[in-house]
């Protein structure tokens, strides 16, 4: 297979709402180019990108998928992406890799809440762009309205490239950068180039010169020209729109049929001779600061973007040769691992489908197999000390359910599945809650927790169950209590005998030193679970010894350990054993521990026990049409709202909130704002149980031990 330089290597993205037409455009690429000789389509589940059985069954993207054409000389990478975020894991990691973003939007919607929810990631990045308007050629397609709402969602850098038109029926687009017009037959393909009707040449000059106007903006030299001219040609227009798309401040639109393959040649003309290449783009950064250019006379550097599992191939690693070339057989290293990788093979992949090559150089997209220690956003390189290229940041999950294997001796499999899953899909989330005895997986939402259950039952032969998580609480008091309790027992010979008195109350930091007791000894135990326990050692006349004390904070810490109201931890009491009785024969270590926790239980019963929840801090982005609703529906939920900033057509909302509401959150906020609406939550501290919602919960933990 022929090897391409960085000068003639484009890599592309293809994000867009759930059925702008992506796979589609995708496909009639490929064809276009002769790499296939049939079309396949979505409905008879025979395209390239979409090969998986799960995409069948649902009839639409779930993973993204490489795939590569080639025009004119140009080799063209397409990552073929999902269009709901359900799965924004993967448009992510495609947009990171990708040198140009092509925006595909539905004719018959425009850019709808779907395409706002992507734009707002591919801004962020801050890569060049072009919008495809797809489906021109449907019955209610509205291209005018398309093009509305494109600049109402990015502003007037959305500039017409293309629009279309029909002349006696047939399907027509005005090219106003080349100021062609081509004609489509009913079965599309390749057009007849025609001059621009009459009735059309005032619209076309006009959007002919803002096109050079827009160009002509970013760079002096041009401006220069523009203005000696009045004009720029064709290949001063490539220039600015190149240099525009670079800096961010042209955003390319042209239309196109893909199912009918009207337009798509000179897209991928397009794509060939003016939208940047590798070799255009910004060096990468490393974690510590230094640049990596995409030059060939460089140290090989390869960035890991994508893993997928196979059960016939194992794993399958996906990178961007950001430096230099690599060669089969070239022996890397992880510069996170400092391990050392042998790529044994290379592929170029499309859908499924391996294509193996010798050679892979700066800016190409590749794959590899069997390597031992390298995940996604690892850098391969020639030597290990080289530097980690930056990493793509994923969201936080929005969505956090409990999971279990339905059946006890599946619990081994479900976890390594579940391992593997994860190292596929960073977007993912795994732990594990010592307290409440949970493994925890976090997704984007509801479908994408459906694809990873589909995955566990389908492709690792694991069933597992889905629940809310429990929530850890924390139990403390209000007041001080007394307790005793004498332990008692005799089987012949010696026996066992231990009584403790001892005195409870609230601790907090500063406290002062309690009064009336004779302060003998202290310890403060910073508990795992955070808050403290205090003890104090008042015991006057040798009542009790020495030695057993610690005894009787060991069996008070075991309490600790599991709370008599809901069974969870307490934190934040301090304690004063002042009194007790010992034997000299039967009195032992396990006697006054067992005295010292049946005390401090009894005394915590009657300190007026309180239950603490977990709050969460909630900072949301909210469009600010849409703010009164989700404020509703957080103070159903007990949130406390502490600020609102705007920022453009948003509102950040700042509250916290108990982790308790949380459990439905992400759904019914996406319901409320179709979707626009982002969340990101971090651990704030505990908080009391409102009165009614602590009785609830100690019965629930009632019927629990009964």
């Amino acid at each position: 297979m022929k090897v391409f330089d960085n000068k003639h290597i484009k890599n592309v993205a293809f994000v867009g709402t759930h059925r702008a037409g992506k796979t589609t455009l995708s496909e009639t690429m490929l064809f276009e180019a002769g790499l296939i000789n049939r079309r396949g389509s979505v409905e008879q589940q025979n395209t390239i990108s979409d090969y998986h059985e799960f995409e069948h069954q649902r009839g639409a993207s779930v993973f993204a998928t490489p795939l590569h054409t080639e025009w004119r000389n140009y080799k063209i990478n397409i990552i073929d992406t999902p269009g709901l975020d359900d799965f924004i894991g993967e448009i992510m990691s495609s947009i990171r890799v990708a040198d140009t973003i092509v925006t595909v939007i539905n004719a018959k919607h425009g850019a709808d809440i779907g395409t706002e929810i992507i734009w707002n990631y591919v801004d962020k990045y801050h890569k060049p762009t072009l919008f495809v308007i797809n489906k021109i050629d449907s019955e209610n397609a509205n291209f005018e309205m398309s093009v509305n709402s494109l600049k109402e969602l990015v502003g007037n850098n959305a500039v017409l490239v293309q629009y279309p038109i029909k002349i006696d029926g047939a399907q027509c687009i005005i090219d106003v950068l080349k100021m062609k017009c081509y004609k489509f037959g009913p079965e599309g393909g390749k057009p007849e180039k025609l001059p621009i009707p009459n009735d059309q040449v005032e619209r076309a000059n006009k959007l002919h010169t803002e096109l050079v106007e827009k160009a002509a903006e970013n760079d002096e030299e041009l401006m220069e020209l523009y203005f000696d001219k009045g004009t720029l040609n064709e290949d001063e227009l490539r220039k600015g729109i190149k240099l525009g798309m670079l800096n961010h401040d042209i955003f390319p639109v042209f239309c196109v049929s893909a199912l009918k393959d009207m337009g798509t040649g000179r897209l991928m003309g397009f794509i060939d001779n003016v939208a940047p290449a590798a070799e255009d783009l910004n060096p990468e950064q490393t974690i510590d600061g230094h640049l990596i250019k995409p030059e060939l006379k460089a140290d090989t550097s390869l960035f890991v973007f994508k893993n997928i599992y196979q059960p016939n191939l194992g794993q399958i690693t996906f990178f961007k040769v950001m430096s230099g070339e690599v060669n089969a057989n070239d022996k890397l290293f992880n510069t996170r691992t400092g391990e050392s990788e042998t790529l044994n093979q290379l592929y170029i992949m499309d859908g499924k489908q391996k294509n193996a090559v010798q050679k892979l150089m700066v800016g190409d997209i590749g794959a590899t197999t069997k390597l031992k220690y390298t995940e996604i956003n690892d850098t391969l390189a020639t030597s290990a000390s080289d530097g980690t290229i930056k990493p793509i940041n994923f969201p936080q999950p929005r969505l956090i359910k409990a999971v279990f294997a339905e059946t006890k001796n599946e619990e081994e499999k479900l976890s390594e599945a579940l391992k593997r899953i994860h190292s596929q899909d960073l977007t993912v989330d795994l732990s594990y809650n010592n307290e409440t005895h949970q493994t925890l997986v976090g997704t984007q939402g509801e479908l994408h927790l459906a694809t990873l259950n589909w995955l566990l039952e389908n492709i690792y032969d694991v069933k597992a169950k889905f629940e809310s998580p429990k929530i850890s609480y924390r139990e403390t008091i209000q007041r001080s209590a007394t307790a005793n309790y004498r332990h008692k027992k005799q089987s012949g010979g010696s026996g066992q005998f231990g009584q403790v008195h001892l005195k409870i109350e609230p601790f907090y930091e500063g406290m002062p030193e309690p009064e009336g007791f004779s302060l003998r000894g202290k310890e403060v135990v910073d508990l795992p679970w955070e808050g403290k326990l205090v003890f104090y050692n008042c015991i006057v006349g040798g009542v009790i010894d020495q030695r057993y004390l610690p005894s009787v904070m060991k069996g008070i810490l075991e309490v600790m350990e599991s709370g008599p109201l809901t069974d969870s931890y307490i934190r934040d009491v301090r304690v004063m054993v002042y009194d007790g009785k010992m034997h000299a024969v039967d009195s032992n270590d396990i006697s006054f521990k067992i005295a010292g926790a049946h005390a401090f239980k009894e005394a915590f019963l009657n300190a007026n026990p309180k239950l603490l929840e977990p709050i969460e801090q909630l900072k949301l982005r909210v469009p600010e049409q849409m703010v009164g609703n989700v404020m509703t529906e957080l103070q159903s939920r007990r949130a406390i709202i502490q600020g609102v900033e705007t920022e453009a057509y948003y509102q950040i909302l700042r509250c916290t909130i108990p982790s308790a509401e949380l459990t439905d959150f992400s759904s019914q906020l996406r319901s409320l704002t179709q979707g626009r609406a982002t969340y990101s939550l971090s651990f704030e501290g505990y908080n009391p149980v409102p009165s009614h919602i602590q009785k609830e919960l100690i019965k629930e933990q009632e019927l629990i031990t009964t």
